[in-house]
């Protein structure tokens, strides 16, 4: 009977965390951490004198990465924050549909088509480019199941293999 009990636990799959715990006193500027319950790059931060408590609180600011709004939080030095998992991947860029979505493919050649141009001269500058036939890189950000275009960069390692 016993082995019938744990046979249900013998397949399980890992899957990463959203977020992790970190200390506050641990964290510094341009480090990522969940303000307000969104993902944050820390832009500012200020530490204040120990109080009645004993604690000394950490002014945190932050802005959303992928909305650019601004967050504050305080948090006692000595207790955790919950901090994001936050990942860069460049695709090169195969085509851009009229609705604004374009076509991806990772290094090992699978495509996506979930992602849309970003709003503003980033989007206009990758439409611009790509219409001029540039070969481009998108650096898409994803955290907390978001994600976002944030970058374009030239693709120069795609040329140099064919000769």
């Amino acid at each position: 009977m016993a082995d019938d009990d744990n046979d249900h636990f013998g397949a399980v799959d890992s899957i990463p965390s959203i977020t992790f715990p970190r200390h506050c006193s641990a964290l510094r500027k341009n480090d990522f951490v969940m303000l307000k319950g969104r993902p944050c790059k820390i832009v500012d931060m200020s530490t204040s004198k120990t109080g009645k408590h004993d604690h000394a609180e950490i002014h945190l600011v932050g802005v959303d990465i992928f909305t650019q709004k601004k967050y504050e939080d305080l948090c006692p030095s000595t207790h955790n924050i919950d901090v994001p998992n936050v990942k860069c991947v460049d695709f090169q860029l195969i085509s851009i549909s009229d609705d604004g979505f374009v076509t991806l493919m990772k290094e090992g050649g699978d495509l996506r088509e979930d992602l849309k141009l970003p709003d503003g001269d980033l989007g206009g500058a990758i439409r611009s480019d790509f219409d001029n036939g540039k070969d481009l890189l998108l650096t898409v950000l994803a955290a907390r199941g978001e994600e976002c275009i944030i970058a374009i960069k030239n693709n120069t390692g795609f040329d140099e293999g064919e000769a």
